[in-house]
């Protein structure tokens, strides 16, 4: 600010944006990145406003999911508070996705597809969700992310789950299940063998079900997670 550097001011309001929203101070951290976003917008910096549209999203994304930690309801079953605060994100998340579009970034759309999916998972909309992760799905697999198409297919397993899909959910776990091998994370390997067990028990195949929750069992017993 002393030496008049508006678009240094910009990326510093936007750290500390990032850094309250980590502390979990969400109303601080929104006032930050808005001042990232006011400044890079009178700048005409469309990178920065690109990136301040996606940390506002992430900002109310993280408090949405904060608030709705107390509740073990199933997705789209939220307060009022819970629900406006993931819309907020969503809509920053759209606004984001337009820029990065309009900018032809095709990795910073791919985390706006995918964000997007999370957050319509979140408020219960899995048709939609579906729809955001199967864009995210397209340029993981465009720029060779393992680790990101892994998560769409975990994602995309998750919201046919609850749109009684089991069949299909079965087909994304398994290739939830391959990329963890092939990416040697074995916590995610278990998870995805948890949730074939749980998708095999709805589907009444019981064998199947028993094992995968085997398979389950012997990972969280080699990584001695309790």
């Amino acid at each position: 600010r002393t030496i008049g550097d508006r678009i240094g001011e910009a990326k510093a309001s936007g750290n500390l944006g990032n850094t309250l929203k980590i502390l979990g101070q969400f109303d601080e951290a929104v006032v930050c990145c808005q001042r990232h976003l006011d400044i890079s917008q009178e700048q005409g910096d469309k990178v920065g406003e690109a990136r301040a549209l996606y940390n506002i999203g992430n900002v109310y994304h993280a408090k949405g999911k904060h608030l709705s930690w107390n509740m073990t309801q199933d997705p789209g079953y939220l307060p009022q508070e819970v629900k406006e605060t993931l819309q907020k994100a969503s809509e920053y998340y759209e606004r984001n996705l337009s820029l990065v579009k309009e900018l032809g970034d095709r990795a910073a759309q791919g985390r706006a597809y995918g964000n997007l999916g999370n957050t319509q998972y979140l408020l219960g909309n899995f048709s939609e969700a579906i729809a955001f992760h199967k864009e995210r799905l397209a340029i993981a697999k465009e720029f060779g992310d393992k680790a990101a198409e892994r998560r769409a297919y975990s994602n995309l397993g998750n919201a046919h789950i609850f749109l009684g899909r089991f069949d299909i959910s079965a087909e994304y776990y398994k290739k939830t299940l391959q990329l963890s091998r092939q990416l040697k994370d074995q916590a995610v390997e278990a998870q995805a063998c948890y949730s074939l067990g749980n998708t095999y028990t709805l589907l009444q195949d019981y064998e199947r079900a028993i094992e995968y929750h085997l398979k389950h069992l012997v990972i969280a017993q080699e990584l001695g997670d309790r």
